[in-house]
């Protein structure tokens, strides 16, 4: 190291997880995203808000590549990801929640993980052929389901859990890929009050766990948004209205009132 280089300098060069630099994205004359920036650093848990019609739904799919920004840039890793799509963008490092168990509500929950961890050791061809005689793919379903929880359910058709634990299968099929960074899309809509928060603290540990680095979140729960985020991204109108640490955030009425509502949350956070 320079000893002429202060360490403010070296924080500065340090590159984000993931960031969006001037991102706009239009339907036609329609503006769904304005010059939305923001970033994810290394050991962040990020919340996006907003009402709806925000943009939350288009910057998650401008995020995990399944569209392209009309102006601006994406970057992972320092590395544009601009409309890659999200099995490339899951290869690289990259995974969100994509709610298998509603498109394969057949299989087991062992099929369900097998999907993703073939999709990760590229034994894409057949992979349920490939689990019965692929002792490294089982062993990584295995392993997955261990860690969120769904062991003892590895035999169990999804389509029969219930609504927790499908939201656990959703969230294990996105730790499959052994991603740096994890996104979700309302990680406990549709979960019980009480299911909610042991999910979020399955979802936590896991995640440290697993050595997951960073992980957004789009969560329209205040009292979740204020329990685990380190920061949180507010959306209106398709721009951002505030990013901001939670007690910043939810000591501001005005915010709240035009993002969310006016409702307090627990202000508890998670250890």
């Amino acid at each position: 190291m320079n000893p002429a280089t202060s360490v403010s300098e070296i924080i500065a060069t340090e590159v984000p997880l993931f960031e969006t630099v001037g991102v706009s994205k239009y339907y036609g004359a329609y503006r769904a995203l304005h010059d939305v920036s923001f970033k994810l650093d290394d050991g962040e848990f990020i919340s996006i808000v907003g009402p709806n019609g925000a943009g939350k739904t288009t910057i998650v799919n401008v995020v995990t590549g399944l569209l392209k920004p009309t102006i601006g840039e994406v970057r992972f890793m320092g590395q544009d990801i601009a409309g890659v799509g999200p099995v490339a963008l899951g290869r690289r490092g990259m995974a969100r929640a994509f709610q298998l168990v509603n498109v394969f509500p057949a299989l087991t929950v062992r099929e369900t993980l097998a999907v993703a961890v073939a999709s990760r050791l590229k034994r894409v061809a057949n992979p349920f052929r490939s689990l019965s005689r692929d002792s490294e793919l089982q062993g990584e379903v295995e392993r997955v389901a261990e860690v969120l929880g769904l062991r003892a359910r590895l035999d169990v058709v999804a389509s029969t859990l219930s609504q927790g634990e499908k939201k656990l299968l959703d969230i294990a099929s996105a730790f499959a890929l052994n991603p740096k960074v994890i996104l979700l899309d309302e990680p406990t809509s549709g979960v019980s009050t009480g299911d909610k928060h042991a999910i979020m603290e399955v979802l936590v540990a896991a995640a440290k766990a697993a050595g997951v680095r960073g992980i957004v979140q789009v969560e329209h729960d205040m009292d979740l948004v204020a329990r685990y985020s380190h920061r949180i991204i507010a959306l209106q109108a398709g721009q951002v209205l505030a990013d901001m640490p939670p007690d910043t955030f939810f000591s501001d009425p005005a915010m709240i009132a035009a993002v969310v509502g006016t409702r307090p949350p627990n202000m508890k956070r998670a250890s």
